[in-house]
């Protein structure tokens, strides 16, 4: 993937509530206005439930 760096993960998943799952964080990104590309990584994660940003961040590069 090109262009998702970690301050877009940060900006798309501001105001995140913890824990949660990855259909509550694309929701989240989208109202947050973030790329497709964002969104569609965020999706893609699973029904896993995240405790907190490092571990999305962690779940998110790790697909790269």
């Amino acid at each position: 993937m090109a262009g998702i760096t970690p301050p877009d993960l940060q900006k798309a998943l501001s105001g995140a509530e913890y824990p949660t799952d990855s259909k509550k964080l694309a929701k989240v990104a989208r109202d947050n206005h973030a790329s497709k590309e964002i969104t569609d990584r965020i999706e893609h994660l699973g029904k896993k439930e995240f405790q907190n940003p490092a571990e999305v961040s962690k779940a998110v590069f790790r697909e790269e």
